[in-house]
């Protein structure tokens, strides 16, 4: 499988908790943190859940 790097570009605060969880799964506990994961249905559905707060770096 193909692997994505997803990092962080908006803060969590006053997010609802269920996306801050699914930040934590992802890995990703801070701002401009990157970090890199196979491009299975499960990270790509967490990546949807918080597409607002992530982004796909090349």
């Amino acid at each position: 499988m193909a692997t994505i790097k997803v990092k962080q570009v908006r803060s969590r605060i006053n997010c609802p908790i269920d996306q801050k969880r699914t930040l934590d799964a992802l890995g990703l506990t801070k701002m401009g943190r990157v970090v890199e994961h196979e491009a299975n249905p499960s990270i790509l559905g967490m990546v949807e859940k918080v597409k607002h707060l992530v982004s796909i770096v090349d």
